[in-house]
């Protein structure tokens, strides 16, 4: 594989490109809006510089890796050439699926059709396509660059060669695959947001105020981030749409949103990119308060 088409140019998607051209892969990088690829790659351009400041590369590979980046406003046109499209777009079921009939169509035959959902399944989303054998998740953990780990999901059709290619080309990434089987959640979010949402009950029926519970799981769990402040790392949204898929999907009570996750969402309190969440986010602050609705 050289050409690798990202569908999306969000957080995880901009992430996404910057490591496959970091990693010598040309990459064509594609989202509706002009706007979001300047924004991409403004921010490529700085997560780059942080590797300069730590000299572990050089002004010539950040150079490099900029140059291997190309975007686009068209999926058609920016699929044409590629060995592997990977869409990191909303977490949205009927936008992947439309996404994934316009990918089927315009890719090359051989081409192997990637989605980074981190809850969606996989065999939902092959069955859009003409090719389910070579649709895969491949979930990478957010910060790109940095997170190891590639949450590899095979759909119901996928297979054993779409399976290998794409667990190889993880690990030419610097990463380390790991393959999973197409449930609701796959591994990461099904243990994952069941604990956030717990700790979200236990700050609505007042076991707890929200620097005590993320201090418990910081200090006495030795995780790096407290669920809390986790979940708005997050977004409360996509942990919200996460906890549904579960909830629907395996049709378990104990996968229920908690009802302050719901009424936090609906208000429009995000966590980090709204500005405030269970904490208030200030931009180009690494110092956290407490937000007024549970100081």
């Amino acid at each position: 594989m050289k050409n690798i088409a990202v569908i999306g140019a969000g957080t995880m998607g901009n992430g996404i490109a910057h490591v496959f051209a970091h990693s010598g892969f040309e990459v064509t990088l594609i989202d509706v809006q002009d706007s979001a690829l300047e924004r991409a790659l403004g921010t490529i351009g700085k997560n780059l510089d942080r590797l300069i400041k730590k000299e572990k590369i050089s002004e010539a590979d950040k150079a490099a890796t900029l140059n291997r980046i190309v975007t686009s406003t068209d999926i058609a046109s920016g699929v044409v050439n590629a060995d592997l499209a990977i869409e990191a777009a909303t977490e949205r079921t009927d936008l992947k699926l439309r996404i994934f009939q316009q990918l089927d169509a315009a890719a090359p035959s051989d081409c192997i059709l990637a989605s980074n959902t981190s809850s969606i399944s996989i065999t939902k989303i092959a069955a859009a396509t003409n090719r389910p054998g070579q649709v895969i998740g491949m979930h990478f953990m957010n910060p790109v660059p940095i997170m190891k780990l590639v949450e590899v999901i095979r759909g119901f059709s996928t297979t054993d060669a779409t399976c290998a290619a794409v667990m190889t080309l993880s690990q030419q990434l610097g990463k380390i695959p790991v393959e999973v089987n197409d449930y609701p959640g796959f591994v990461a979010n099904r243990i994952l947001m069941p604990m956030i949402n717990e700790a979200i009950i236990t700050l609505h029926e007042g076991v707890a105020e929200v620097e005590a519970i993320d201090t418990v799981m910081k200090l006495g769990m030795a995780h790096p981030m407290g669920p809390l402040q986790l979940a708005d790392f997050i977004g409360l949204d996509v942990c919200l749409s996460i906890l549904e898929v579960l909830h629907n999907g395996l049709g378990n009570p104990k996968y229920a949103p908690c009802p302050l996750l719901v009424n936090m969402v609906t208000a429009g309190h995000l966590g980090a990119k709204s500005g405030q969440g269970f904490y208030i986010h200030t931009p180009g602050s690494k110092e956290l308060a407490v937000s007024p609705f549970f100081a």
